[in-house]
């Protein structure tokens, strides 16, 4: 595993834009990713709404629950009443599981939310919504440190644990996860700042809103279909993150040039990638240039608003 470098960003000079994406061109590997979409899907409709797709080679899997599910020509439609629907999806998903269509299990309560409205019309396992390619939630947090000009001149980055279920090893933003079932994506973040880098909710709320990135993209899970909300916190020099829950490899504190040329290529997940490139366009890193724009207009057709 190649060590994550540390910096002492004070020690350095005061930092000038970034050069042209730092050597990467108008290549940026999460740009490419994030709407990738291999294998044939269909629609899954709730309540006469298109929520979510399935897989169409597993489609014969949901033979069994005819009553509840109907595969037809154009989409699988959920018929099972609201009250009935946890139940459905407990039992469904469970056979899933067992045939291993759902990978990954968590025994963690996700939304299956309306797109559109954000009402939530049933609740069911984690993994189940990259099966059934319904809309989660995200929140991540680029930790920075300032130079001494005031502006960004490092970030902490961690690396995932090799155990964990996705992505393992790779490089992440100091804090990242899921919005369970009952939180917000701040009550996400907040939890997910103690467990992954050891800092208190007072230091949490010190954290800016960014935007929210929108991802529709297949995965060997399935179909990522998620929003993520970015945050923003900068991080003094003596507060020094430290991982509790055991998912994080290292952490470590990244000169910006070096930073940007690791996410620009495949060693980043590509949801950090993504939130790296947010701080990096809202901060003003990038030197101007065509490429630059090129990135800049990428990312924006993937953002759906502020956090």
């Amino acid at each position: 595993m190649t060590p994550v470098p540390r910096a002492d960003p004070m020690s350095e000079p005061a930092m000038s834009p970034l050069p042209q994406v730092c050597g990467q061109g108008l290549h940026w590997h999460a740009l490419t990713e994030a709407r990738k979409q291999q294998r044939p899907r269909r629609a899954f409709v709730v309540d006469g709404e298109h929520v979510g797709s399935v897989d169409e080679a597993h489609l014969a899997a949901l033979r069994p629950w005819a009553r509840w599910l109907e595969v037809r020509d154009q989409a699988v439609v959920l018929t099972a009443g609201a009250a009935e629907r946890e139940a459905v999806f407990a039992e469904v998903n469970a056979r899933l599981r067992e045939e291993g269509l759902i990978r990954a299990w968590r025994n963690e309560p996700f939304a299956l939310f309306s797109p559109s409205s954000g009402a939530v019309l049933a609740v069911f396992e984690r993994a189940a919504a990259r099966f059934w390619g319904t809309l989660t939630l995200g929140a991540h947090c680029n930790g920075w440190v300032a130079g001494p000009d005031g502006r960004p001149a490092a970030l902490w980055i961690a690396r995932r644990s090799l155990h964990k279920p996705t992505d393992p090893g790779l490089l992440d933003n100091l804090v990242g996860g899921g919005v369970p079932w009952g939180q917000t994506p701040w009550e996400a973040l907040v939890r997910e700042g103690f467990e992954e880098a050891g800092l208190s909710p007072a230091q949490m709320a010190r954290a800016t809103p960014g935007r929210v990135i929108e991802l529709n993209r297949d995965i060997p899970e399935g179909r990522q279909f998620e929003r993520l909300h970015v945050f923003d916190l900068q991080l003094q020099a003596g507060e020094c993150p430290v991982n509790q829950d055991g998912e994080v490899a290292e952490v470590g504190l990244w000169p910006l040039h070096d930073i940007c040329a690791a996410a620009s290529t495949d060693e980043m997940t590509v949801d950090a990638a993504l939130v790296t490139l947010d701080f990096l366009q809202r901060r003003k890193l990038l030197a101007p240039s065509e490429a630059t724009a090129a990135l800049e207009e990428a990312l924006a057709r993937l953002c759906t608003g502020m956090t």
